[in-house]
């Protein structure tokens, strides 16, 4: 039974931002910004960070690109906290050369997303992993966000892929609370990360010893805030402050998809600019902008 405090000593644990990638006026890779992006939210207290995740717009860079990306991330912070790098590609060949890649650069761990765009069967997924696994001697973190890739993991699959040698967890972004409590019920070897804003509270009541959070790219103090609450048993100040996650990650969704984040950054002072998103991803317009401005002044966070 969950006892409400996060379980001591996992290899993985806290608040680890999928951090952004920084672009340019054209377009362009900004890798001094996406480093600094890094920098600010483990100065803000973040335990490690997940760069070339969803909110990392992994899927519109190219291959030297998310290479690049992971060097400069592991530059300006791996000496202060772990780098999970993400480098999942829709073929096994593909994320077997990224994850050599991440490895070459210094990251402590690889985010591997299940293969999208064709459906992939158990068996497939099982053999992917492994062909992984033996490829870096790096802990793989199988990442689950079947909204986007199309390709669920079933909890007889999971379990197959908790024994592989090297994989040492699964990030959760199905937002299936039954699932996530099932699958850390049947894997406790495993260190889990819920993957939503949402479930913050949630996931780690069920046993998830980490957070992946959008909102920490913009306010890593407040997710830090509900995770240390949690981990010292203060169940109630976390729920508080997980009411709190929601009226922000409320705001931060205006507009197109997850263009929040990056209008939120520019709107705080960081002293840094990422930039807008890459296309056919866009930016917000300047009524959104204002609108978002309004809803963090009133929250008292800008």
């Amino acid at each position: 039974m969950n006892t409400g405090s996060v379980p001591d000593g996992p290899a993985l644990h806290g608040v680890v931002p999928p951090t952004v990638t920084a672009f340019g006026p054209d377009g362009s890779l900004d890798l001094e910004a996406t480093a600094s992006h890094a920098r600010y939210v483990v100065d803000g207290g973040a335990h490690g960070v997940f760069p070339l995740g969803t909110n990392g717009e992994f899927a519109t860079l190219s291959a030297a690109e998310r290479d690049r990306v992971v060097a400069a991330v592991v530059e300006a912070v791996g000496d202060d906290v772990p780098v999970i790098a993400g480098v999942g590609e829709p073929s096994t060949r593909g994320t077997v050369t990224r994850a050599r890649a991440a490895a070459d650069a210094g990251a402590d761990g690889l985010v591997v997303v299940t293969p999208y765009y064709y459906p992939v069967d158990g068996r497939g997924l099982v053999d992917h992993y492994r062909a992984v696994t033996e490829a870096v001697d790096l802990p793989v973190y199988v990442y689950h966000i079947p909204s986007k890739t199309g390709n669920r993991i079933d909890l007889e699959t999971l379990s197959e892929l908790a024994a592989i040698d090297g994989v040492e967890g699964l990030k959760d972004s199905s937002k299936d609370v039954p699932w996530l409590g099932q699958a850390v019920d049947a894997n406790p070897e495993l260190d889990f990360l819920v993957g939503s804003d949402s479930l913050l509270f949630a996931g780690l009541s069920v046993g998830c010893t980490g957070l992946v959070s959008a909102v920490a790219n913009v306010f890593p103090e407040l997710v830090v805030d509900c995770y240390d609450a949690f981990a010292a048993g203060d169940r109630e100040t976390a729920r508080e402050i997980q009411s709190r996650v929601f009226e922000v990650r409320s705001a931060l969704k205006r507009g197109p998809y997850m263009a929040g984040v990056k209008t939120a950054l520019s709107l705080v002072d960081t002293g840094f600019d990422v930039g807008g998103l890459r296309a056919p991803l866009r930016s917000m317009d300047a009524a959104d902008r204002e609108a978002l401005a309004t809803d963090l002044r009133d929250l008292g966070l800008l």
